[in-house]
């Protein structure tokens, strides 16, 4: 329609218009006629029109040009102050040069920044405004459509970054430009994991080494990496113009707030113990107690873990989830990067205990233990207590009482197993859901819209027939009648474009808001993967590095068909996922350790591991009470030297990473060249100035006088004279 609309607001009167009060339609009545003055008083353009449904609105906003001239200057100006690499001389540029994100962020700062750091303070869930649902802006399907088509015929290099960084703001370029990185460099794991794979050496101390300096390697690299993005996009220190939430409560001391982050510790301590405790039941009764069951429904109990899991992980951490939103809300974080920081880590501690605690029992447990447990459960369940002798006659007979086959019940192959699964089949899930679920759900919410749409034209012609034999109908079927047709007649008002473009909003209004958590968090739970088991299953990179080729074209694909478009915003870097990624590389440093050290064929450890560790707990037989206590030892050891080793290597990486790509980079030369060139420019301007203030003539004090006699003080000296009288006087 060629219509410029900065922003969407959906406006909610009630979640079920059918129990709407006139109390609610009286306030939601005065809420909008607030929204739509505050918006039109701050020189912004703002018109409503009907939503997908009865009581749903949306409020279309425009911002002209000369007020958003001023907000560029505005920006530009406090950039510069708070040291951002801005040109403050372009505050005055044209704003009709401004790329869409930026323009739509400006407008959306505008609107939802509190009236503290100059906005409207029209922020979803603050009281005063709890009938906006949210603020939204519309996808530019031309762009989309260039994007994904580009996106996977070419290939994808800064322009392309940059293209994105001024459609969509520098947080989704930033995670695009990480995915890309990401996955350009595992292409160093992928061929070391193959070759040690097709070698047939599984826990190879050199491929677990290699393995950890890539991973270490990388992760230093884009420390540095995101900086110089940063620089390129112009947002280096944009952490330092942030404004305030809109929930922030103002005069909250910082050591209150502190005191209420490390209050929250014991919370999700108390959490991750009951999902441990939750996942290692599900783990044991899978690994031991459905290897002894041989009767009825077998086949449905070896299924029951993969239920027990589906039905309780997904919900507790559901709970856990609204805890944790309510626990950092109660922080009372200043910035949204902070409060985001917050509620990331909260989360994302608990999802990598599911991700990773299932490979931590096979590996240290069921493999190194799994037969002397096995026939623990089996003594257990089938053995009398009292007289130690088995009760034959007492037994269940689909029950596999032979401790002798307890061996042959476990798969040695578990920990391959799992990783296949979590590397290639949650991968492939992981892709449906996201990509092909979507699709699914909208064709059967369109059905089911249908299927409505139908039966109420059916009872529509019902209740007119019914009244047409009738003289004189009721008052309220009279009316019922009078407002679905009104409501009808609005329905059908608009016609061709403007329709078109109503429906084309209507259905981007119905999409779910995109979250870079979830992108973000598949991406560390993958490196996780890479850098901690791989060298269980030396695949696992190979595996990774064809998802993330389909991953970098899927995660567009899903941004822009089924999810709204998100709001730009400024950052310069990807926030706590860089300090994730640096613990999952220390953890990688213990675990590949251990493995290496427990499993790797050359040694005979792990077979008389278990009858080390009986004697550590046996007191009559020291010699292997010494053993035991040797082999835990040196454990320890290796696990303290592997975690000394880290930091060493951390602290070299980042030294010479910070040397060879930081101080050798073309970006940072340029702003260098830049900053002095722009600090030149002013201090000239500066002068200027200055000496057009002092080229009239001024008066002369009386202290310059007396000084201006005295200008023959300095033209004599009196000391080689004085000295040659004192010669003489000698």
């Amino acid at each position: 329609m060629g219509l410029q609309v900065d922003l969407v607001i959906t406006f909610r009167t009630s979640t079920n218009a059918k129990r709407l009060t006139k109390d609610d339609v009286r306030k939601a009545e005065e809420q909008y006629a607030r929204l739509i003055k505050t918006l039109k008083k701050a020189g912004l353009q703002a018109v409503g029109r009907r939503g997908e449904s009865l009581g749903d609105l949306l409020v279309f906003v425009n911002c002209p040009e000369q007020v958003l001239t001023s907000l560029v200057r505005r920006e530009r100006h406090s950039d510069f102050v708070s040291g951002l690499p801005t040109n403050p001389t372009s505050a005055t540029a044209d704003a009709r040069q401004l790329c869409p994100a930026d323009r739509i962020r400006i407008v959306h700062a505008y609107i939802a920044s509190t009236q503290a750091d100059g906005g409207l303070g029209i922020n979803p869930g603050m009281p005063e405004w709890d009938k906006v649902d949210s603020v939204m802006t519309l996808h530019d399907p031309d762009f989309n459509e260039r994007w994904i088509t580009s996106w996977t015929k070419e290939k994808v290099d800064s322009s392309a970054i940059e293209s994105l960084r001024q459609q969509f703001g520098e947080s989704v370029a930033l995670y695009f430009a990480f995915l890309k990185a990401y996955s350009h460099a595992l292409v160093v794991p992928a061929a070391l994991g193959a070759a040690f794979y097709v070698a047939g050496e599984s826990y190879s101390p050199l491929y677990s080494t290699l393995i950890l300096i890539w991973a270490v390697g990388f992760t230093e690299w884009w420390r540095v990496k995101e900086k110089i993005i940063s620089l390129r996009f112009g947002s280096r220190g944009s952490f330092r113009v942030e404004r305030r939430r809109a929930q922030y409560n103002p005069g909250f001391p910082w050591w209150k707030r502190e005191m209420r982050i490390l209050a929250s510790l014991p919370l999700i301590t108390l959490y991750a113990l009951v999902l441990v405790a939750l996942l290692t039941g599900i783990f044991v009764f899978e690994a031991f107690v459905t290897h002894l069951y041989q009767g009825p429904g077998q086949k449905i109990l070896s299924l029951s873990p993969t239920i027990l899991f589906t039905l309780l992980v997904p919900t507790f951490l559901g709970y856990y989830k609204k805890a944790a939103v309510r626990t950092t809300v109660w922080e009372n974080h200043a910035h949204q990067s902070s409060h985001t920081a917050s509620l990331t880590l909260k989360i994302f501690a608990l999802s990598s205990l599911v991700a990773y605690l299932g490979l931590v029992l096979s590996a240290f447990v069921y493999v190194p233990f799994g037969e002397e447990i096995m026939q623990i459960v089996q003594v257990l369940l089938f053995h009398d207590q009292r007289g130690g002798k088995e009760a034959a006659s007492e037994e269940p007979s689909f029950w596999n009482a032979d401790t002798a086959a307890a061996k042959e019940k476990l798969n040695p192959g578990r920990l391959s197993d799992q990783m296949f699964a979590f590397t290639v089949t949650n991968q492939v899930v992981n892709t449906f859901l996201e990509v092909g679920l979507p699709f699914v759900m909208r064709r059967v919410a369109e059905f089911r819209n249908r299927k409505k749409d139908d039966s109420k034209k059916d009872d529509a012609k019902t209740e007119s027939t019914s009244l047409s034999g009738r003289t004189s109908p009721s008052i309220a079927s009279t009316s019922s009648i009078r407002k679905k047709v009104v409501f009808d007649d609005e329905r059908e008002k608009g016609a061709g474009e403007e329709r078109e473009f109503l429906d084309i909003v209507r259905k981007q209004a119905a999409l779910p808001e995109y979250d870079l958590f979830t992108d973000y968090s598949e991406m560390a739970t993958q490196f996780g993967y890479v850098v901690m088991w791989s060298t269980i299953w030396p695949l696992a990179p190979v595996m990774a590095c064809i998802n993330n080729f389909f991953e970098l074209r899927s995660d567009a694909f899903k941004m822009t068909v089924h999810h709204r478009r998100p709001i730009p915003e400024r950052t310069d870097t990807i926030g706590p996922w860089l300090e994730a990624l640096s613990f999952l590389c220390w953890l990688g440093a213990l675990t590949n350790s251990a493995l290496v050290y427990l499993f790797h064929p050359a040694s005979d450890r792990t077979a008389h591991l278990w009858a080390s560790v009986e004697g550590f707990f046996t007191v009559s037989e020291g010699a292997q009470a010494a053993t035991a206590h040797g082999l835990l030892t040196t454990a320890v050891i290796i696990a303290l030297v592997a975690s000394h080793a880290y930091v060493l290597g951390c602290t070299v990486v980042r030294h010479i990473v910070e040397r060879v790509v930081w101080h050798g980079s073309r970006e940072v030369k340029e702003w260098e060249r830049e900053e002095r060139e722009m600090k030149a420019r002013l201090l000239q301007a500066e002068l200027r100035v200055s000496g057009a203030e002092t080229t009239s003539p001024q008066p002369r004090t009386p202290v310059e006088e007396d000084l201006g006699a005295l200008k023959d003080f300095w033209e004599h000296d009196d000391g080689l004279e004085e000295i040659n009288r004192l010669s003489k006087e000698a």
